[in-house]
This record gives C-alpha cells, structure tokens and sequence, in this order.
C-alpha cells in the first residue's frame, strides 16, 4: 500500500473510529475496492490532514454540509464521530439551529430527530 493510503487510513480512523473504518475494510471487494482506496487517499489523506483548517472546524462543516444535502446516513455517522472527538450536544445543536436558519425549520426538526437518534445509539 501507499503512503498516502496508510496516512488516509490514519486520519479515517482517527475521524470515524476503528470501528466504522473495520466494517468498511471488512466489506472490500472487486467492485468497491479502488473506490474505497480512492477515498482513503484522496478524501481523508489530502483533505481532512490540510493544515489550514483545524478538526473540530472540518467537524463543523461536514456536519452542516450534511445537514443542508439530507444526506442523513452520514449526518448520523458524523454526529457519532463528533460526539465521540468531544463534541457535546449542545455543540450539535448550535451546528442544526444555525443551519436551520439556512437550510430552513424542516430540516433542523428531522437533523434534530436524527442526532437524537445518535445520542440515544451512544447511550448519552
């Protein structure tokens, strides 16, 4: 493997946990695998490790960026990532009031519905 491959895998973990990035590895397979490298290198080695933007902002932004495209899959798994690099809750909710205003009311009450959903999965 690739030194950018390893240092994406690095930062992957880091961001999502072991736990997400085993289940994903576990499920390599012909079709999915240079994807899967691809996003590895590309996504988490040359995006998320740019130093001018600190994690908790990316957090931040992919959080919002979610939210605004109703991608709700990885809005979830994002929240859970944030939550377990320290977020509080009510650091995800200042994320969804503020893009409420943005994205409008509708989305805010179902990006709150799923952040419970996450808060309730975690136990806290």
């Amino acid at each position: 493997m690739s030194n950018d491959y390893e240092e994406g895998l690095e930062s992957r973990r880091q961001v999502l946990g072991d736990d997400w990035v085993d289940r994903s590895l576990a499920n390599l397979n012909d079709f999915n695998s240079e994807f899967q490298n691809f996003i590895t290198r590309y996504v988490w080695k040359e995006i998320w490790t740019r130093p001018a933007i600190d994690q908790k902002t990316r957090r931040y932004m992919v959080l919002s960026t979610m939210m605004a495209l109703g991608r709700w899959e990885e809005f979830r798994l994002h929240v859970g990532a944030a939550m377990r690099a320290g977020f509080t809750k009510d650091d995800i909710k200042e994320i969804i009031l503020q893009q409420s205003v943005y994205c409008g009311v509708p989305m805010g009450n179902h990006a709150t519905a799923e952040a419970q959903r996450v808060f309730d999965e975690m136990k806290i």
